[in-house]
């Protein structure tokens, strides 16, 4: 999707997914989809997640596992995911033109399924201001020698619409996503992401490395830049964290080749991929005190899922029977992932009965989400600390926050966080054999009705002296931002 922010983690099971709602038109089944969110990033991811990172890439895959059979959940992008609406069984539009669609060659009824779910499922029903039906017209009555040059005509099709979310997926990219989210892939244990600055950066780094995983074991560091993975190069500039987490993943005991940049010198590592298991939430004390030399908990949430919110909950409850009196929810090089993974974990903090998020979906219909019960922190100090990279249902968790006076957004030397506000979801073409089209579905608005697709959400304080390069993020928190609101 040039999906991202996504920071895509290299998992067994990386993210979640939900099942796609019906289309507005009466039609025969189609195959299911698997939303994303999400970046990027990602269900990535595609954090989807996306994927998805599809990221899109934790260690809550059960939920994920059980959605793929058959729950229907609302969920946010991402490389993490989530669509307005009522869910149920995926369906798509009958053909729009009358021409047989037997007499159809392979190539041509490939272009023509990939134009059915774009125009059954795409949030813009302008369709980029063109004549959509000609669209069709165009693409299908052309005769194809080859299925790579139907291929480029759906990439064609999709890039038409000027959404640079919604695109075709290659064979290899669309079962990397599907493997990823159905928790049957590999990967070498690193979380991928826009470097410092985010897309406009051009380069794609290596976030967070798991202790213990094969990257770790090699000698991969964080922020270490990807240059090469599996005999293809990303230092063009264009590449996005699931082109690299697609040439990363792979079968379980096969070897990739990935080349590093560190320090303006450049590291080759050959790692063997193993079944990945990422730590989504981890917490700790730490060292800094607030101004009345209080103590503080960190919560660490890397991406988010069904579960989420349990996690979170258990280590809240540890913090502070540890002693913290102020928490800090870091959700920095967070793709997205399942939305109600962050509409909870907000929810742990806000009254009953206040506004999380507006979904809103192709038919304009909004799905109001609100708090269903009292949290159990409502008094605390709150810093949620962002960057860049910082996405979709992580920002839906801290859009609801700081609209609701309930937390203040500290940004990691940056002013605003990503800004993705819509939603894609993964469909196959012909079964997943061709491929497949990532597409944007809904969008949505925080509490006070802000669109922040495109623009993030404003940072209250940043931090000083650069990006934060010490492993106890409260450290790099300025104190006034620890106060009661």
């Amino acid at each position: 999707m040039r999906i991202s922010p996504l920071c895509i983690l290299l998992a067994s099971a990386p993210g979640a997914s939900a099942f796609v709602p019906p289309a507005a038109r009466s039609a025969p089944s189609a195959p299911r989809g698997i939303l994303a969110a999400a970046p990027r990033g990602g269900l990535d991811d595609e954090s989807v997640t996306s994927p998805p990172p599809l990221g899109r890439s934790d260690d809550e895959s059960s939920s994920l596992a059980s959605s793929l059979r058959g729950a229907a959940v609302a969920a946010a992008l991402s490389a993490a995911v989530f669509f307005g609406g009522t869910a149920g069984p995926l369906t798509g539009p009958p053909p729009a033109h009358a021409e047989s669609y037997t007499s159809l060659t392979e190539e041509q009824k490939f272009v023509a399924e990939a134009w059915r779910l774009l125009d059954g499922s795409y949030l813009d029903r302008t369709f980029n201001g063109q004549d959509w039906f000609k669209v069709r017209q165009d693409a299908v009555k052309t005769k194809y020698k080859s299925m790579d040059e139907a291929k480029a005509a759906v990439d064609k099709v999709a890039s038409s619409l000027g959404d640079k979310y919604t695109r075709y997926l290659t064979p290899n990219k669309y079962q990397s996503v599907v493997s990823a989210a159905t928790g049957q892939i590999a990967g070498v244990g690193v979380e991928i992401a826009f470097g410092p600055g985010g897309e406009e950066s051009g380069k794609i780094v290596a976030s967070g490395v798991e202790d213990g995983s094969p990257a770790f074991k090699a000698g991969v560091k964080k922020g270490d830049v990807f240059m090469e993975a599996d005999g293809e190069r990303f230092d063009t500039g264009k590449a996005t964290p699931d082109d690299v987490a697609a040439r990363v993943r792979g079968p379980k005991g096969s070897k990739v080749g990935v080349v590093m940049e560190r320090d303006g010198k450049t590291f080759d590592y050959i790692i063997t991929r193993e079944p990945i298991k990422i730590t989504a939430v981890n917490s700790y004390m730490s060292s800094a005190k607030t101004q009345a030399g209080e103590k503080i908990g960190v919560i660490r949430i890397k991406n988010f899922s069904g579960t989420t919110v349990d996690t979170v909950k258990a280590a809240l409850d540890d913090l502070k029977s540890k002693g913290a009196s102020a928490i800090v929810l870091d959700v920095r090089n967070n793709p997205g992932g399942l939305l109600p993974g962050g509409v909870d974990t907000a929810s742990l903090f806000l009254p009953q009965d206040v506004p999380v998020v507006f979904v809103v979906n192709k038919n304009k219909a909004v799905d109001a989400q609100s708090t269903y019960a009292t949290g159990i922190d409502l008094d605390d100090p709150v810093v949620v600390f962002v960057n860049s990279n910082t996405a979709s249902a992580a920002e839906v968790m801290t859009a609801a926050l700081k609209e609701n006076g309930r937390a203040v957004v500290v940004g990691d030397d940056v002013e605003r966080t990503f800004g993705k506000g819509i939603v894609q979801t993964i469909r196959g073409l012909t079964g997943g054999m061709n491929g497949g089209v990532a597409i944007t579905v809904s969008r949505y608005e925080t509490p006070k009705k802000n669109d922040i697709n495109k623009q993030g959400i404003q940072v209250d304080l940043k931090t000083t002296g650069g990006v934060c390069g010490n492993e106890d993020a409260a450290v790099c928190i300025p104190k006034e931002a620890f106060k009661k609101l």
